[in-house]
């Protein structure tokens, strides 16, 4: 009999081997099971002892299948629970939410923004002329720290003048970095994670956030080479939405390329932007000759380079490169191409209706229609 109940434990030990934990009636079932020869239990004892605990919240000891038919239950074997990463791409419906909304506010603001600047450089026009003439009659100074900034400024491209604020932006956002006590904060929210709670915010905010001084200088010498050209093209305000939009769209691209490949981590930098700024000035400009600062010597086209750069960073992304966040590069690219072959027309130049509505909007106050007539010129 011993040698019956020894069998019948050790061969129901072997079946739920595989099984991590399974419930039955009340108690628990773990994988390993103690089997080892003993006397066989008298009657009295043989339907009490074997369903007993030996210890309260420990190993159990399991009943053979005889006892367990006369107590009016059956041991059942669950199969093994089967788990299966599944990757959360329905975290990604917030982003891809504020993806669209902040790109419609970026040209919504910058089409407002251009409708204001036209119409105070037309009501401050005679301003400016006295303003001159005042400045030729006042006594010149000296070593003035103040006029020796604004002829510099003066002297640098409209296109220069636009970046100057974004390279000092993310200048700040260096030295950020360099206070130990916001660490945690410049984590939290100036690099981009798909796996981190914060996952909007960061994807602006990232844009201007650098950590290495080489990776910002590169990135800013990158932005100040192309400024004029892309600000020639595009004027100040529309370049600053496509600038800001370009930050969160190349980061949305990384936040899909990471959660299908499983590959997650923080990323940071302007590159996905700047490449969208590199990405329109060489589709719309393909003849324009390049140089490496490096290597001065060796020039190529703006198409030959667009082409080069894509297939680096399309190669990357399949890969698995890590040394760059290829897929936000890839993003930046796709858009910067896509915005100056069919976006400028599909967005920029249908502007006209929230252009007029805010003209209505603004000439409704009292007075209001001086200052209508001073500005409100249709379509700009």
């Amino acid at each position: 009999m011993a040698w019956r109940v020894c069998l019948q434990r050790w061969t129901l030990g072997g079946l739920l081997s595989h099984t991590s934990q399974g419930k039955t009636k009340g108690f628990t079932i773990y994988t390993q099971q103690r089997c080892g020869f003993r006397k066989a239990p008298r009657k009295a004892e043989s339907k009490k002892g074997e369903m007993e605990m030996e210890e309260a919240g420990s190993k159990q000891t399991v009943p053979s299948e005889e006892a367990a038919q006369k107590k009016g239950y059956s041991i059942q074997v669950e199969p093994p629970a089967v788990h299966i990463t599944r990757r959360s791409f329905g975290k990604l419906l917030k982003p891809l939410v504020f993806t669209v909304g902040f790109t419609g506010c970026s040209f919504g603001t910058a089409a407002i923004w251009q409708y204001e600047s036209l119409k105070s450089r037309v009501q401050s026009y005679f301003d400016e002329v006295r303003a001159d003439w005042m400045e030729k009659l006042r006594p010149q100074k000296q070593g003035d720290v103040r006029k020796e900034v604004n002829q510099w400024w003066n002297s640098l491209s409209e296109g220069q003048r636009t970046v100057t604020g974004i390279i000092g932006l993310n200048a700040l956002v260096f030295c950020l970095w360099r206070v130990p006590s916001l660490q945690r904060a410049m984590m939290k929210y100036f690099t981009s994670n798909p796996s981190s709670k914060a996952l909007c915010l960061p994807m602006i905010l990232s844009t201007f956030s650098h950590f290495s001084l080489f990776h910002m200088a590169a990135n800013m010498y990158v932005l100040w080479s192309f400024s004029s050209s892309i600000v020639s093209m595009l004027g100040p305000e529309q370049f600053m939405a496509v600038y800001l939009s370009a930050g969160v769209i190349s980061t949305f691209g990384s936040y899909v390329a990471k959660t299908a490949s499983g590959r997650l981590g923080p990323s940071l930098g302007a590159s996905g932007a700047i490449m969208t700024v590199l990405a329109a000035v060489c589709t719309k400009m393909p003849e324009a000759m390049l140089a490496v600062i490096f290597l001065p010597m060796f020039t190529f086209t703006a198409g030959s380079a667009l082409k080069a750069i894509v297939a680096m960073d399309a190669a990357g992304l399949v890969l698995g490169w890590k040394f760059f966040d290829h897929a936000a590069h890839l993003g930046g690219a796709l858009f910067g191409i896509w915005y100056v072959t069919y976006g400028h027309e599909l967005i920029w130049k249908n502007r006209e209706p929230l252009v007029k509505m805010w003209h209505e909007l603004r000439t409704k106050g009292p007075g209001g229609g001086a200052a209508g007539g001073a500005g409100g010129t249709g379509t700009f």
